[in-house]
């Protein structure tokens, strides 16, 4: 079997055979990230599409020092983040509250059985605002930390995969996971207290 390597570098000689593998490879894997960000299965299907669209004409970018998963979920989270920029800005919410009875979503302030069922428009537009900066912080992460904090918590893998995935050792993938929650902890609390 190809290395992830060897296939990249016959992408870049345009051979179509290598990216098929590279799809065959890790479809199923960057098909799940981008769903859990932006919530809506068919611009999930989309950001997947565009993602390898971006794999057959951008491979060069790829340096090889990282993992090739790794360089794949952050392109398929940048363009998630897009993504939710643009709804963010063009404000499509909802008519309807969601039924929704599966907890606490990551990032909200409020427990769920605590907000009003059907919140206003200034309530709504102060969540999508709260998300926002959270995204920020988390973009602001440096590379490496932002790579682990992703793998277990958005792809929810164990962190020994994560470390797999990422080609690095479990204790160097725990360290990563532990200060980018502790910076992420700390520049909250500064957003918090300081809006």
């Amino acid at each position: 079997m190809l290395s992830d390597q060897d296939l990249v570098q016959r992408i870049l000689e345009r051979d179509a055979h290598a990216f098929e593998a590279i799809f065959e490879r890790y479809a199923e894997t960057i098909r799940r990230h981008p769903a859990r960000l932006v919530e809506n299965d068919t611009s999930a299907q989309d950001l997947v599409q565009e993602t390898f669209l971006r794999v057959w004409t951008r491979a060069d970018q790829w340096d090889g020092r990282g993992s090739f998963a790794g360089w794949l979920y952050r392109i398929a989270t940048n363009l998630a983040f897009n993504y939710l920029r643009s709804v963010g800005r063009r404000r499509e919410l909802p008519l309807e509250p969601e039924d929704d009875d599966a907890g606490n979503e990551e990032g909200n302030l409020v427990p769920a059985w605590m907000m009003d069922p059907s919140p206003g428009p200034d309530a709504t537009f102060e969540s999508i605002e709260w998300h926002e900066r959270f995204r920020h912080l988390v973009q602001g992460l440096p590379e490496d930390k932002r790579d682990v904090l992703y793998l277990v918590h958005q792809m929810e893998m164990s962190l020994q995969a994560a470390a797999e995935e990422l080609g690095i050792p479990e204790g160097t993938a725990k360290s990563r996971l532990h200060h980018a929650k502790k910076r992420l902890a700390r520049e909250w609390q500064d957003v918090v207290h300081g809006s």
